[in-house]
């Protein structure tokens, strides 16, 4: 079982930066692959970036490539996403989530959700 908590929402100005985290529990979190979905007001969640459970694979949605960058600290069991360049296109609750099976751009093929943290960008 494998729980995991976000943090590091807030407001920020067009252009600025924030680090989301996500913290795990359990002893399994070096074992699961972490993604971060987003989901706006009105629109479909939407896969963000997803980093694989040895941290030597990541991937990103072509709309946040080359802005955020997606790492791991397996033995702090926390996965980070560094978001540079904000736009106000990026405002939405952004959901970390977990599996053990694959990475994936498909939010049904991972098991373990968090609450979300809300990341507003306006100026």
């Amino acid at each position: 079982q494998v729980q995991v908590v976000e943090s590091g929402g807030g407001w920020v100005q067009p252009g600025g930066s924030l680090r989301l985290s996500c913290a795990a529990s359990g002893r399994a979190f070096s074992s699961v692959n972490i993604a971060w979905f987003r989901q706006a007001p009105g629109k479909e969640r939407e896969f963000v970036s997803a980093i694989s459970w040895s941290g030597g694979r990541t991937d990103y949605a072509d709309s946040v490539k080359g802005r955020f960058t997606i790492s791991r600290d397996n033995a702090g069991n926390t996965v980070y996403l560094q978001m540079n360049s904000l736009k106000p296109d990026d405002t939405a609750v952004y959901y970390c989530v977990a599996n053990r099976l694959h990475m994936s751009h498909y939010s049904g093929m991972y098991d373990y959700w968090g609450q979300g943290t809300q990341v507003t960008v306006s100026s």
